[in-house]
C-alpha cells in the first residue's frame, strides 16, 4: 500500500507521518510491535482467568479476532525480511506464555492430554485461513470455527489422535516456507 494511502486512511498528512515514521520501514516495524504487544496482552489476561480453559478459549478468540480486525499483519510477518530478528525476539517473549496456557488447562483437566504449546501455530494458521476465505461473505464465521475447534480440544471429548504435534524444529521449516 502507498505511504500517500496509509496516511490518508490514518487521517494525517504526510508530513506528520514522515514525522512520527521517517520510512514505511519504520511504519511497519511500528504496527508489528503493536500487534505482538497485543498478542502479549492476550496471553497475560489469559494467564491472570482463574479458570484455565475460560483464559485459552479468550486467548484464541482474542487472537482470531485480533486477525479478522487487521489480516494485513499475517502477510507483513510472513513476508518481510527485514526486521526478521524483531519477530523471532517477539515470538520467543510470548512462546512460554502459550506454553503456560496450555499447561494450566492441562493441570485443571479442561484441556485435551495430547493437545501441545506447539499445535497452537496449527489452530492459529487454519484459523487466519477461515478469517481469510470467509470474511467477505460472512466476517464473523470464524467464530464458529473456533466454536467447533474448542469442543474437540475439550479433555472429556477427546479422543487418541493418529500422529504426534510438530516439533519446535518442523514449526520452524514451516514457517521458513511460507516466507518464501
Amino acid at each position: 500500500m502507498p505511504v500517500e494511502q496509509i496516511a490518508r486512511r490514518a487521517g494525517v498528512g504526510m508530513g506528520t507521518l514522515y514525522r512520527r515514521f521517517p520510512t514505511k520501514e519504520d511504519l511497519i516495524d511500528a504496527v508489528l510491535e503493536q500487534a505482538f504487544d497485543e498478542l502479549t496482552s492476550a496471553a497475560d489476561e489469559a494467564l491472570a482467568a482463574d479458570d484455565a480453559w475460560t483464559g485459552f478459549c479468550g486467548f484464541l478468540e482474542r487472537i482470531f479476532a485480533l486477525h479478522a480486525e487487521n489480516r494485513g499483519i499475517k502477510d507483513v510477518l510472513a513476508a518481510r525480511a527485514h526486521g526478521r530478528a524483531r519477530i523471532e525476539a517477539a515470538r520467543a517473549r510470548i512462546r512460554p506464555l502459550v506454553a503456560r496456557l496450555v499447561e494450566r488447562a492441562h493441570e485443571q483437566g479442561t484441556l485435551r492430554p495430547d493437545f501441545t504449546a506447539e499445535d497452537i501455530p496449527l489452530v492459529l494458521w487454519s484459523g487466519a485461513h477461515v478469517v481469510h476465505e470467509t470474511s467477505a461473505i460472512a466476517p464473523e464465521v470464524w467464530r464458529r470455527y473456533l466454536g467447533l475447534l474448542l469442543d474437540g480440544l475439550r479433555a472429556e471429548r477427546s479422543t487418541p489422535l493418529a500422529v504426534p504435534p510438530l516439533t519446535r524444529s518442523q514449526i520452524d521449516r514451516v514457517m521458513e516456507r511460507r516466507t518464501k
